[in-house]
């Protein structure tokens, strides 16, 4: 799958902690109804087995709206399920041993936090790059915090798509207008809220204002 720059604006990663009554696939279509542009799967806790067939599920749901699929750093579980690709952090596997397993056709993210460590990611053939944590989470404690100079820094150095992550929410998300990045990364603000479609089109509608904001900086 060809990755669109537009598939950044609301890049929603999974967690299962506010799950309640509802299934993992049934938040995830809510979420894209409401305007998710990007679904990664992220689990931490289950084994082979137990992933590939929640990453199945998912699936489903992914391909039936046509949105971009993606594991959290099982790549295994990522050729097993024919997924769009995976997302890797900077302990994980190298770029082109990942590639390789994956083919040239398939969606690899890099996690970094620094400029250093996204040009070796565009460079190594990274199609994007998250960034974060650019505030607070609760959601990843061992996360290193990103200035906005940084966050800044890389998205004038490199021309793979940039997204940001990190503690994101609607109260937050306009702070990082003028950086320069394609989108945001949000887990809590989606899956923790009582309405997950309504709170995907609030964030959706003010993650294309961010990013409008960007362009017209990068215009004066």
């Amino acid at each position: 799958m060809k990755l669109d720059k537009n598939s950044m604006l609301l890049y929603v990663v999974t967690d299962r902690t506010w799950l309640g009554k509802n299934s993992l696939p049934i938040q995830v279509e809510q979420a894209i109804i409401g305007g998710a542009t990007f679904i990664q799967l992220r689990e931490k806790n289950l084994n082979y087995d137990e992933f590939v067939n929640l990453a199945k599920e998912v699936k489903v749901i992914t391909d039936k709206y046509r949105v971009p699929f993606v594991i959290n750093d099982n790549v295994d579980v990522a050729v097993k399920v024919n997924a769009d690709g995976v997302h890797i952090g900077q302990s994980d596997e190298e770029i082109n041993v990942v590639r390789e397993k994956l083919g040239n056709d398939k969606i690899i993210g890099l996690s970094v936090n620094n400029v250093e460590d996204a040009v070796k990611a565009m460079k190594n053939g990274a199609d994007y790059i998250g960034v974060g944590a650019v505030f607070n989470t609760p959601t990843k404690l061992d996360a290193k915090s990103v200035t906005f100079k940084t966050l800044n820094d890389i998205c004038k150095t490199i021309n793979i798509p940039v997204v940001a992550i990190g503690g994101i929410s609607k109260d937050n998300i306009l702070k990082l207008s003028d950086s320069g990045i394609d989108g945001v990364a949000v887990i809590s603000a989606i899956f923790a809220q009582p309405d997950i479609t309504n709170a995907s089109i609030e964030l959706l509608q003010l993650s294309k204002q961010m990013v409008i904001d960007n362009k017209s900086e990068a215009t004066i």
